[in-house]
């Protein structure tokens, strides 16, 4: 028999890293970009802003991590429970659960006696029935949850980097805010740019949206700290 020729190949849309990644990349830049940009405009000095940067950067860190830690483990843990309903009913209601499956065919347009037929030969096999309902149900496939590991480490690691990219400048001798939003949006530019490499999407829309989210977010809380530096001042 001939192998199948494969025409093209998809993307891993169920690694359960891109989402924290790039949100904590883009957590890191904009958040700590605004923190700083709230202390400099508070007229503190250079050191001051710095070391709120890397406090941000640290604190941030942990927190995204212990968040989509918690998330993630949550919902992998609420799948799995529903798992278990669904096994337990397959062992004890197969019958039920055969029509079940065989409803679910038959809307989709296939022949009754062909839907049960089909449906009776895919559930022979205990643990292909449960993947099937899983996937008909619940819409998840039980070998591919997402790991609470990956989605913390991928988050702490890209809100790390996006984090330290504003505060850098500082580390490096800089004593103005300018020379640390260049490099932050730049940094929000490159890093849309390289997430439309994974998306599809076109880099320079990616790369612009990030650009004028985060340089919104940074105008905004410059001027927060400037109002509220000149009222405590």
């Amino acid at each position: 028999m001939a192998t199948p020729e494969a025409h093209h190949s998809h993307r891993d849309v169920n690694g359960g890293w891109l989402r924290p990644a790039v949100f904590g990349a883009m957590d890191g830049l904009v958040s700590n970009l605004g923190l700083i940009s709230g202390v400099a405009g508070s007229s503190a000095s250079a050191r001051a802003v710095a070391v709120a940067g890397l406090a941000g950067l640290a604190a941030g860190a942990f927190s995204m991590a212990a968040g989509e830690y918690t998330s993630v483990a949550s919902q992998r843990e609420l799948v799995l429970a529903e798992l278990n309903v669904e096994r337990r009913e397959l062992r004890r209601h197969p019958d039920a659960e055969l029509e079940e499956l065989t409803a679910v065919y038959v809307d989709r347009g296939v022949d009754p006696e062909l839907a049960r037929e089909v449906a009776r030969q895919l559930s022979r096999d205990p643990e292909q029935a449960l993947e099937i309902h899983a996937r008909e149900e619940l819409g998840v496939a039980p070998g591919d949850l997402p790991s609470p590991a990956v989605a913390a480490v991928s988050s702490f690691g890209a809100f790390a980097v996006g984090a330290l990219l504003p505060v850098l400048p500082y580390l490096l001798g800089a004593t103005a805010l300018g020379p640390a939003v260049a490099v932050a949006l730049l940094g929000l530019f490159l890093c849309g740019a390289a997430v439309a490499r994974v998306t599809a999407r076109p880099w320079w829309f990616s790369g612009l949206r990030q650009l004028g989210l985060g340089a919104a977010a940074a105008g905004l809380t410059y001027g927060l700290g400037a109002l509220i530096g000149t009222a405590v001042g």
